[in-house]
């Protein structure tokens, strides 16, 4: 308790090439040329601060930032190429937002060293104003493709797509939200556009594949894992597209104990990951590429967050 505590009050007094998978055989990849890629990500994890308490009926002590932040720094002394994500609703569901406006979500993401978030619903919901307001306490960019902020205080505070650059491998990121009409109240986007994320996405994905010659696309989405109604999900996004490897999601706070697999537009493999809410589970999922051939494997882990030492 101490410890996260320490951490919290520190943080914020310290701050005032190929679409299909081509499997290689994990027990050869000691005897290859390889570079390993480590993705980790997080999705809807709304103000959670602190592990929910120990009698709590579903999550006993699960969650917390400074659990988080321990699993993450211990993953990075054991990997060279690692890469942080999250895939929106970063604010609001416990009193630090009520309180801290984003402020301490933000630092303490910064704190981790999150490379990259998209921005979800909930993080409007102390209008956009508030959002913009507290954009200076993130180190990290949030990358969305398909909200048009051009006249709104949000006008060039994102960016539509970035290139991270790991071990000879480069890794193309862009970001999807949900539509925002019926979803938040008008007043709080105010003047946001909605562009279709089908379009972008294949704008986007094309983009980086093709003119910029990223060996992996990754998209951060916001729109939810799938639903019963017509509604453009992450598996619709999926088969609807051609230049996507890896869809990290948010909205729906699915729990998937491992990526789905589904086949793009050209009958490639996508993989879609969401890792639930609150920041429950952190999402693991290593690349490996074979330098010469750039053909790669994949393999997904689950890091449950718990107050227990593993």
């Amino acid at each position: 308790m101490s410890n996260r505590r320490e951490f919290i009050r520190t943080t914020l007094l310290g701050t005032a090439g190929v679409a299909a998978w081509n499997f290689i055989p994990l027990e050869a990849l000691a005897y290859k040329d390889v570079v390993k890629i480590s993705i980790l990500h997080t999705n809807d994890v709304h103000s959670r601060i602190d592990p929910f308490p120990l009698n709590d009926p579903k999550y006993p002590g699960m969650a917390g930032v400074a659990r988080r932040a321990e699993i993450i720094n211990q993953i990075r002394k054991e990997e060279e190429n690692v890469l942080l994500f999250d895939a929106g609703d970063i604010f609001q569901g416990t009193p630090y937002f009520n309180f801290y406006k984003g402020e301490l979500e933000l630092k303490l993401m910064s704190q981790m060293q999150y490379d990259a978030a998209t921005i979800g619903n909930h993080d409007f919901d102390n209008g956009i104003e508030g959002l913009h307001k507290q954009l200076p306490n993130a180190t990290f960019p949030f990358i969305c493709s398909n909200y048009d902020f051009s006249d709104t205080v949000m006008k060039n505070k994102t960016i539509t797509h970035k290139i991270f650059e790991k071990g000879e491998i480069k890794i193309g990121v862009f970001g999807l939200g949900v539509e925002l009409d019926g979803l938040v109240p008008k007043q709080l986007y105010k003047n946001t556009i909605y562009l279709d994320p089908i379009t972008k996405a294949n704008e986007m994905s094309t983009l980086l594949k093709n003119e910029l010659k990223c060996d992996v696309v990754i998209c951060l989405s916001h729109l939810g894992y799938e639903y019963t109604i017509k509604k453009i999900s992450d598996r619709i996004l999926a088969e609807s597209t051609e230049n996507i490897d890896i869809v990290i999601g948010g909205h729906t706070h699915t729990f998937l104990e491992k990526p789905t697999v589904a086949l793009n537009r050209k009958g490639k493999d996508v993989l879609i990951n969401q890792v639930g809410w609150a920041g429950i589970n952190l999402g693991k999922v290593d690349l490996f590429f074979e330098i010469n051939t750039k053909n790669k494997s994949v393999k997904s882990s689950l890091k449950n967050i718990s107050h227990k030492q593993e």
